[in-house]
């Protein structure tokens, strides 16, 4: 099959080429994937980098891509869930990644059936954003009416849809935007947008409950100050703590370097009597399935920049390095094709 693979770690875009790579092996639980469509992030750029080769130690050759959405070829012995011709979408398993391609396999846990008024591209780009808002704001935050919430970033693809979620789970919402943005975040929900060329942020406001991060260390530092005493910091930009080092199942490994790295962060926040957390997000189909929801009944609508067609990996990978994207950056890997099994 065609696929787009990392050759070896590095910033520089030569470091990822379309090859050549065998279809996929389907287990017992796996399903089969046709791909249709696969979305674009910032992790795909992090992992191609290599940022994180400590906690996910992928061997080169291995093919980029971490959002997927098309159409079930075949199916695993054990799998009941799904048969051939469901159209699906997923986030994979962080160790089963590589949706820059024209196949994969995907356990049928990390699985969920399509949100059904979308196309392939729309739903290819909401799994990983998605179950990030959704695991920022509902698991670890538990977000409640009338709570008050601060979603850094609101422009970008996590930030599109977390100004979404935390609106329909009853929050106030305020977020971070440029100038250009200001009326995209305003039509998604937020109440408070703060112009970040204009004004700081954290000048502006105060007592929140819960804070999300996706940007830089000043900007996780300055987040303390908005939040009240009980308040939450979940940062999906590190740095990460020894919780998440449990959560890998490497604790003896990664928890005595994570408990540096996060060391000032989570110091400070216990002075200021809030909670710091890191965020990975995990592959969870059920959640999906619970996002899939939202979308069907226009709670959440996706927002997405720009489509690109398959042969133009490359281009987008670097488009989203730029970091001006409004929503997501999809590739159509099957673009305007009849399926076949």
């Amino acid at each position: 099959m065609k696929a787009f693979i990392v050759d070896r770690y590095g910033s520089s875009d030569g470091n990822v080429r379309a090859a050549e790579m065998p279809e996929p092996d389907v287990g017992p639980h796996d399903v089969l994937v046709r791909i249709h469509a696969a979305g674009v992030n910032a992790l795909d750029l992090k992992i191609r980098d290599g940022e994180f080769k400590l906690i996910l130690p992928y061997r080169p050759p291995f093919i980029l891509g971490n959002d997927v959405a098309g159409v079930v070829v075949r199916v695993g012995a054990l799998v009941r869930k799904f048969q051939a011709g469901d159209e699906v979408y997923a986030r994979p398993d962080k160790d089963r990644i590589g949706t820059f391609a024209e196949f994969i396999a995907v356990h049928e846990n990390d699985l969920a059936i399509k949100p059904k008024q979308l196309t392939m591209e729309q739903a290819a780009s909401i799994p990983l954003v998605g179950l990030t808002a959704w695991q920022a704001l509902v698991e670890i935050a538990d977000v409640r009416p009338g709570q008050k919430v601060l979603v850094h970033a609101g422009s970008g693809g996590v930030g599109t849809f977390a100004i979404q979620l935390a609106k329909h789970l009853g929050a106030t919402v305020a977020t971070t935007a440029g100038t250009a943005n200001v009326d995209l975040v305003e039509r998604l929900g937020a109440d408070i947008v703060v112009d970040y060329r204009q004004e700081d942020f954290e000048s502006v406001l105060r007592d929140y409950d819960v804070v999300l991060n996706s940007l830089d260390d000043k900007t996780l530092k300055k987040s303390l100050t908005v939040l009240k005493p009980g308040g939450k910091l979940i940062s999906i930009s590190g740095p990460p703590d020894p919780a998440f080092a449990r959560e890998l199942g490497k604790p003896w490994i990664l928890r005595p370097v994570t408990r540096v790295l996060s060391h000032r962060i989570r110091k400070a926040a216990r002075r200021r009597q809030v909670a710091y957390s890191f965020l990975f997000m995990r592959a969870n189909g059920a959640q999906l399935s619970e996002i899939t929801s939202l979308v069907d009944s226009a709670v959440i609508k996706p927002v997405i920049d720009r489509v690109f067609p398959f042969e133009a990996t490359k281009e987008a990978l670097a488009y989203v390095q730029k970091g001006r994207a409004k929503g997501k950056v999809v590739i159509a890997v099957r673009e305007n094709q009849k399926e076949t099994s």
